[in-house]
């Protein structure tokens, strides 16, 4: 009422709109700690942990043979990669603030840049640590090579564009179950434990287990990535392309539930929580 009205050209408006966004990235990567490098840095050594814990299970188990021929430690980084920026957007983007957030009474901010925020934010934190590690394992242990790199980050993008459908569900759905959609999140992460195939190949499984896989997205990205990572290997029972519709699918009926749900949210419904 009180406010002076000004009239943006659609350029204005989309820098605008991108100034919002990185703040309210750097305010998403910032509340996992005030120091960002303190950030990073249990970031990586969550990355670590996994890494150690993978690389002795195998050796005692004896698994090491069925994995590619080449670097096996290579092998375990390209399922745990992609394991790890899936879930962790699955949890960010489904731990965003919604249109009942107190947030959404500031005028310019509005629940599509909370959702890009933490998007944004989870892959800018994993793929900084990616390359930190890859670039630590070239240095002190021994040269990295992956045989296609572009293809290789592609499928870490596109592990991240799936998490992003997920979560963008599992976000629509709390003002509506709460509950439930916190139950459902916790799920799906303990399942891709398994069902995320970082453990093995699609290529070595008979066909009735090939079938208890390939529903998933992460699955499909996992094996594929190993195509692009090792030369020796040539995904036959994996599809990009499958992960990728699966995830555009999902993105426009999160995006057609987030707008029901932005039209008729209420204040009230956190007091349900």
């Amino acid at each position: 009422m009180f406010q002076q009205r000004q009239h943006r050209t659609k350029v204005g408006g989309l820098l605008v709109m991108a100034e919002i966004v990185f703040h309210s990235i750097v305010r998403s990567v910032r509340s996992k700690h005030n120091n960002p490098m303190i950030a990073l840095g249990l970031n990586l050594l969550q990355v670590a942990l996994f890494v150690a814990a993978f690389y002795l299970m195998f050796t005692l188990l004896g698994l090491r043979s069925a994995a590619i021929r080449g670097d096996f430690l290579l092998y375990v980084l390209s399922g745990i990669f992609l394991f790890l920026i899936h879930t962790k957007t699955v949890s960010s983007v489904a731990g965003a603030e919604g249109p009942n957030s107190p947030m959404m009474q500031h005028a310019p901010m509005n629940s599509m840049i909370a959702i890009a925020s933490a998007a944004l934010g989870t892959l800018y934190i994993q793929t900084l640590s990616v390359f930190l590690i890859l670039f630590g394992y070239h240095v002190a242990v021994t040269p990295v090579y992956i045989y296609d790199p572009i293809g290789a980050y592609g499928m870490v993008l596109l592990a991240w564009f799936t998490g992003v459908a997920v979560g963008l569900l599992l976000l629509v759905l709390k003002p509506w179950l709460p509950n439930l959609s916190g139950i459902l999140s916790t799920v799906y992460q303990r399942a891709n434990m398994i069902a995320s195939g970082k453990m093995f190949l699609a290529n070595t499984l008979p066909g009735f287990m090939l079938s208890m896989f390939d529903w998933n997205p992460l699955f499909h990205c996992i094996d594929q990535s190993r195509g692009y990572v090792f030369i020796n290997y040539n995904p036959h029972f994996s599809s990009w392309q499958y992960a990728f519709w699966v995830a555009v699918v999902l993105i426009v009926v999160g995006m057609m539930g987030e707008f029901y749900t932005r039209r008729r949210v209420s204040l009230s419904w956190s007091a349900r929580r």
